[in-house]
């Protein structure tokens, strides 16, 4: 088993994004059941709410429904749940460095370093751009998502299954 958290600033589009990329993909590879994805924010403007409509639309159109999905902060439990810690940008990781109690047990990194040419990359805020911006979002999250769990099958935290393509 292994818990994977993703962060951006309020969670209601990059990093509900990413989870609900991530759950599909693992579920597509039949590894779902081994796997445990959440998302949160490092700022509470938004907890509760759920992901924004257009990232709802978009995500949906490429078959991944984040419907069920509300906002939340990122708490100091979180760093021993989880197994990784994905910030969406280097803003994100350097508050999540900050944040962090001494008893940290997560690995913290960005989501983008598992991706193939994407490393030390960041996933733009589509928040305030159009329709355009979603979908950029959800190419880096199905290149990040690809990549991570390559990398989790690489490391023995998944059985080992047949590459994510």
């Amino acid at each position: 088993m292994v818990k994977v958290l993703f962060v951006c600033t309020g969670n209601i589009c990059r990093s509900p994004t990413a989870e609900g990329v991530f759950r599909h993909l693992a579920e597509r590879a039949g590894l779902g059941p081994h796997a445990i994805a959440d998302s949160a924010g490092t700022h509470s403007y938004h907890v509760g709410e759920p992901p924004d409509p257009r990232t709802q639309h978009a995500a949906l159109a490429r078959g991944v429904d984040l419907s069920g999905l509300r906002a939340r902060k990122v708490v100091a439990a979180d760093f021993t749940r989880f197994d990784h810690i994905l910030a969406m940008d280097h803003g994100h990781l350097a508050q999540l460095r900050r944040i962090a109690p001494s008893c940290t047990t997560a690995a913290l990194r960005l989501f983008l370093d598992d991706a193939p040419g994407f490393e030390g990359r960041e996933v733009p805020d589509p928040y305030y751009g159009g329709p355009d911006g979603f979908e950029q979002v959800l190419d880096l999250c199905e290149a990040g998502s690809r990549g991570l769990l390559d990398r989790l099958m690489r490391e023995c935290e998944f059985p080992i299954r047949e590459r994510i393509g």
